[in-house]
Formats: C-alpha cells, structure tokens, sequence
C-alpha cells in the first residue's frame, strides 16, 4: 500500500506553492496518488482562509477514493476555527467523516512519557 505522511502545516506550504506556480493539479494528483495520506497536526498552527479551498480541494479529490487519516487534538464543532470558514469546515468535515472511523485517545502524551517518568 502507497503511504505517504505529511505535518498539516507542510501540506498546505506544498498546496500553496503550488498554486502560485500555475502547477497546483499536478500536485493534488500527486498527493491523491497515494492509498493512504497521513496529515498529522492539523490545526495547531493557522490555515488561512484561502488555504482552506486548497485542503478543501485535496479532501474533496482524494473522497470516496483513497484512505485518509488525519491527526488533531481540535473537536469537530471548533474546526470552523481552524479553518477561518464555518462554510469551508462543514464541506471537509462532511467528507472526512462519511464512512470515517474516529478514534479518540486519552491519556498522557506518549512523547513525555519519559518526562513524566523522571518527575515521579
């Protein structure tokens, strides 16, 4: 199975820069090429409105097609936040979830798992 991992933040520069080069097609096949995306750490760092449409874009090409996962600590009912655009966070998330297994963790973050060792 073709997987490919992606920081959020990465994504977007990638999709945006793009976009400016007149080859943004190009890099929506690409990354739609791949049986699995991973995008991790969505929504800790702002997605302007615009970029909004180009993960929108992606979302909406890889849909029903290709398997996604997506890490975030941020609820569902505040990604209007992350994505400046209660409009554009409605139409990704009515994508992400339909046929979407959601699986919340709990507990203490595994990377300070040494640190909360040594504190004891």
């Amino acid at each position: 199975m073709s997987t490919y991992f992606i920081k959020c933040n990465d994504l977007i520069m990638q999709l945006k820069k793009a976009k400016l080069e007149n080859r943004l097609d190009n890099r929506l096949k690409h990354f739609s090429s791949y049986s699995l995306l991973i995008i991790d750490e969505l929504g800790y760092l702002p997605i302007e409105k615009e970029d909004s449409k180009l993960f929108f874009q992606l979302i909406d090409k890889r849909y029903e097609n290709k398997s996604t996962i997506i890490t975030t600590n941020i609820n569902f009912n505040n990604w209007d936040e992350v994505f400046m655009d209660p409009v554009i966070a409605n139409a990704i998330l009515d994508r992400v979830l339909h046929h979407a297994h959601v699986i919340h963790i709990t507990g203490k973050s595994y990377r300070l798992k040494d640190y909360y060792e040594d504190s004891d």
